[in-house]
């Protein structure tokens, strides 16, 4: 086994960024992949202009190449913000009423997987009722996520980059997949196993993968330290992928990482083309 056993998808939203973001899509393609995913590219709005939403599906569509992840609206990413869903007030009702935006949107174009970030604790407000609110958007997210066929992912981020995020653990994040599938008896639930940010907490990865493979609906990676393409650091990203694979995962493995002082498009060298 090894990396040309896995499917890959590229995130827009680190890789190709040097790009408009309608000329992505074709240049992950021109680099040989078939897939991509993205975090809510309108950062400042969570519900753009249908014009913009057209725009971007007619690019994704005009490149061949599959939009296999979408974000809900999180804020500025990147940036300081790490989500919206449990945050009272505006930030909450703006990611309420990306809901059914991006599930429209995700559904136009065959997406089957939309995560949801969780959001910073907040000064001043109860993180018990934090928690609550969360509960309350989650479940309309899976449910909105149900309507289309999809799943919805929960993701642990990493304290160092984030440290006001609440999630950052896999067995915190986890516990919320299970509070959200019991809520909602769906069961569209899923782990969103992000090997980077959980290698950041220190967090054991073989014995998180031994744990919670069978909870994990999308798998995103990049090397440690540096957040660099795999190789660039020390983490064993092609062993840890082929224990996953054993261990029953078969989805997409996002490329989520930074491409260094170099073009996009020769941030690929570790992986065959043939393999993308």
């Amino acid at each position: 086994m090894g990396f040309a056993d896995q499917r890959f998808n590229v995130n827009l939203s680190i890789l190709f960024t040097e790009l408009p973001l309608l000329e992505r899509p074709a240049a992950a393609a021109a680099a040989g992949f078939s897939a991509v995913e993205l975090w809510w590219p309108w950062v400042d709005s969570p519900t753009p202009e249908q014009a913009d939403l057209d725009a971007l599906k007619k690019a994704v569509e005009d490149a061949r190449v599959q939009l296999t992840g979408l974000n809900f609206y999180a804020g500025q990413l990147p940036g300081p913000d790490r989500g919206a869903l449990s945050i009272p007030g505006e930030e909450s009702d703006r990611f309420r009423a990306n809901i059914d935006v991006a599930a429209g949107f995700a559904a136009s174009l065959g997406c089957e997987a939309l995560n949801a970030l969780y959001g910073n604790r907040v000064d001043g407000v109860d993180p018990a009722a934090q928690d609550e609110l969360a509960l309350e958007n989650l479940v309309l997210a899976a449910r909105a996520a149900d309507r289309i066929g999809a799943i919805l992912l929960v993701e642990a981020l990493n304290k160092p980059e984030s440290p006001l995020y609440p999630l950052v653990s896999a067995p915190a994040a986890v516990a919320v997949v299970d509070e959200v599938n019991e809520a909602t008896g769906l069961g569209n639930t899923k782990f969103l196993m992000d090997l980077y940010h959980l290698s950041m907490n220190g967090e054991d990865l073989p014995s998180v993968i031994e744990r919670y493979a069978s909870w994990t609906g999308h798998v995103q990676i990049a090397d440690n330290p540096g957040r660099g393409a795999p190789g660039t650091g020390s983490l064993p990203l092609e062993e840890l992928l082929d224990q996953l694979r054993k261990a029953g995962y078969d989805g997409w493995v996002g490329l989520e990482y930074k491409p260094g002082d170099r073009p996009s498009s020769e941030a690929f060298e570790w992986l065959q083309r043939e393999s993308r």
